[in-house]
């Protein structure tokens, strides 16, 4: 099916194709960014940033037609490129996805009839997830209290190796359960999960989950699926410092 086409009719499927695009336009304002930025050369014409429900984005022309089949994102991202600095270009594209994001998914509320309930559930739906503004700026984690740099419990978080030998005793503790009566063993899970259930991933944008391998950046010190980075919890054991690819990306523009 072109992703292009597609056309959700109900709640349940707009919100799908919400967070397909979603997670299109993350990975190419942050894992991708590098990619992203020399795609955007401003000596071409027109750009627009695309993200389509298979979570694949790509920078193109806007749409021929007139009027387009689908609202479409914000155009000429390419020409501001060099007269910003990156982190203030990349926040403008990021502002200017989260209002075409909403735009298509309440174009679709339009066309196949949302009543007024089905339009506020859909909102609550989207309003769940951190924008993308949000998740490429930092500020998705300002808004969560402050968490521990390591988890041990279940080993399901990792941070470098040179930082998880200074994990607070307390955190140390979390890692034998079985030294634990079982109430107290639990309250430890509930804790735990309480601590890090509002991180989020500095890729995908999505929340912690205990049963999920999880890895700092020791720069800018946002957490990611191991997943999303492509690092396993044994490659993760020989990381002494580990640079996110955001970070590793980074380097002085003219």
């Amino acid at each position: 099916m072109d992703s292009r086409t597609y056309n959700p009719r109900t709640v349940e499927e707009v919100f799908r194709d919400f967070k397909g695009r979603r997670a299109a336009l993350i990975k190419a304002l942050t894992t991708d960014v590098e990619d992203f930025y020399n795609q955007c050369d401003p000596e071409k014409e027109n750009l627009c940033l695309y993200g389509f429900p298979s979570e694949q984005w790509e920078v193109n022309l806007p749409a021929e037609e007139v009027p387009p089949e689908l609202p479409e994102p914000v155009l000429g991202i390419n020409f501001a490129r060099d007269g910003m600095q990156e982190k203030d270009w990349l926040s403008l594209v990021a502002v200017h996805s989260d209002a075409w994001l909403l735009a298509i998914a309440f174009y679709f509320g339009a066309r196949f009839g949302f009543d007024k309930a089905d339009r506020k559930r859909l909102f609550n739906m989207i309003n769940e997830l951190p924008t993308i503004f949000e998740v490429v700026t930092g500020a998705a984690k300002k808004q969560v209290k402050e968490k521990p740099s390591v988890s041990n419990h279940s080993g399901s978080k990792s941070k470098s190796s040179s930082k998880a030998q200074r994990a607070p005793e307390s955190q140390s503790r979390q890692s034998k359960p079985l030294q634990q009566p079982k109430e107290e063993d639990e309250d430890l899970e509930e804790q735990d999960e309480d601590e890090h259930g509002e991180t989020l991933c500095g890729a995908c944008g999505e929340h912690y989950g205990t049963d999920e391998f999880w890895i700092c950046c020791d720069i800018c010190e946002k957490w990611f699926h191991g997943k999303c980075v492509k690092i396993t919890p044994a490659r993760a054991e020989h990381i002494k410092q580990y640079k996110c690819p955001s970070c590793s990306n980074k380097r002085a523009r003219p």
